[in-house]
């Protein structure tokens, strides 16, 4: 009973993380072409023209 409580413990940690990681990468989202034209002027003030 103690080894399926284990297995029990690491798989579904694995498979919560597992989980989690998908939807964070399911949830995003491409930026819009303005939003991107913004992050690279900004990008561009604080680093410089190269």
């Amino acid at each position: 009973m103690e080894n399926y409580i284990w297995l029990f413990a690491t798989a579904g940690g694995a498979a919560i993380l597992g989980l989690a990681l998908a939807y964070g990468l399911a949830s995003q989202r491409k930026l819009s072409r303005a939003e991107k034209e913004r992050q690279d002027d900004k990008v561009e003030d604080l680093y410089g023209k190269r």
